[in-house]
């Protein structure tokens, strides 16, 4: 692996990807994005995924210095990759956190898309500004955003290329949390080590059960839901939380096994 990624997991199974061109605004470069795909599904045993970028960006989006070069075949398959590394982030059946540490633009903002929470500073600005070079979203962004924020936002945002202001992402439900810069890694950290105490088994459930319901009619979503729960009653996790409730101590849940 090149140093266009920085990947570290911890003691407790959190891994954390920081995309590592600062000086090119953590832009989405072709050896990056095969990179981040490969350690995305690396990832798929862990407790928890969390991605930011170096730097003032979490990223800018496809490095449109290196498209300039490309044959429309070589942007094609560019374009497919991003795709590629979107959906492989969706797909981990484990809760995934984008941290918004700066500019999310272009294939950066579909990037954060992927993921189930988006955390950001006050000072990150987020958009989807493909209008501006005559082009649209190629990464998910025509398809995630809508069912984000709602067509109307998602249009206004698209049609006018402009990033907004975090507040901005945040008022619309585009980001989950929003905090200063100075207070974000903390904030950051809280957020990962709740998650990271939860029993594995039930986060997966929850991710696979509402992802599952979400595109069906309500009944069907709770007929999903009944069934999850087979999953959960005779579990040696559901065991441990019922005891560890009676005792006023804090669970140990068993640790996630890859499937």
């Amino acid at each position: 692996m090149s140093d266009d990624l920085i990947v570290t997991r911890t003691a407790d199974g959190v891994v954390q990807i920081t995309l590592n061109r600062p000086d090119r605004l953590n832009a989405l470069g072709v050896g990056m994005v095969d990179e981040l795909i490969a350690a995305v599904e690396q990832a798929a045993d862990a407790k928890l995924l969390v991605l930011r970028g170096a730097g003032r960006a979490f990223s800018a989006g496809a490095d449109l210095k290196e498209r300039r070069t490309m044959t429309e075949a070589a942007c094609w398959a560019h374009n497919r990759a991003i795709n590629a590394a979107v959906n492989a982030v969706e797909a981990l059946p484990i809760p995934t956190i984008a941290a918004i540490n700066g500019l999310a633009l272009g294939g950066g903002c579909e990037l954060a898309l992927g993921f189930d929470i988006r955390i950001a500073t006050e000072t990150a600005m987020i958009g989807l500004t493909e209008a501006r070079i005559g082009a649209i979203p190629g990464g998910g962004g025509t398809q995630r955003l809508p069912r984000v924020v709602g067509v109307t936002h998602a249009l206004e945002l698209m049609f006018t290329a402009e990033p907004i202001t975090a507040r901005r992402a945040f008022e619309i439900g585009l980001v989950n949390q929003l905090h200063p810069a100075e207070a974000f890694d903390a904030a950051l950290d809280r957020t990962i080590a709740l998650i990271a105490a939860r029993a594995p088994k039930a986060t997966e459930l929850l991710k696979r059960t509402v992802r599952d319901g979400f595109a069906t009619s309500l009944a069907e979503g709770l007929e999903i839901e009944r069934l999850a729960l087979n999953a959960v009653f005779g579990s040696a996790d559901y065991a441990e939380g019922l005891a560890a409730f009676a005792e006023k101590r804090a669970p140990r849940f068993q640790p996630r096994r890859s499937n």
